[in-house]
């Protein structure tokens, strides 16, 4: 059986194939998201709950700089989170305030569909 006719025929439509394949290619459609309207209200990015110890009473509680009271964290969190795609939250703790205080703001902030919780701590300066 001779080979070479079957061979011309298959460079013949390899040479139509890599002719018309760039031809019909067309362009992905892709819809590129859009940056975010803004209401005018300047929310900031990352949400800070700071714990201050009180000596003796209960600590005293701050979301982004705000005084809130214990009551009032998840009601609070939630409310910010709700709107939110990244649910991230920071926790700063005072010097001297017991760990069962940050660890009861994680637990209010987990109730609040808070996705990422970081811990802040204060910077250690050089001589101490």
């Amino acid at each position: 059986m001779n080979v070479t006719p079957m061979i011309d025929i298959l460079l013949v439509l390899l040479i139509i194939f890599m002719v018309i394949v760039p031809v019909t290619q067309k362009g992905l459609e892709a819809m590129v998201p859009q940056p975010p309207k803004t209401t005018g209200i300047d929310t900031p990015r990352a949400v800070v709950v700071q714990v201050f110890d009180r000596s003796g009473a209960a600590p005293a509680y701050k979301i982004n700089g705000l005084d809130v009271t214990h009551a009032e964290l998840l009601p609070k969190l939630t409310e910010i989170f709700s709107n939110r795609a990244e649910r991230v939250m920071f926790v700063k703790g005072g010097d001297h305030v017991e760990f069962a205080s940050i660890a009861d703001v994680i637990d209010i902030a987990r109730a609040a569909n808070v996705d990422h919780i970081g811990l802040m701590t204060s910077k250690i300066q050089a001589g101490q």
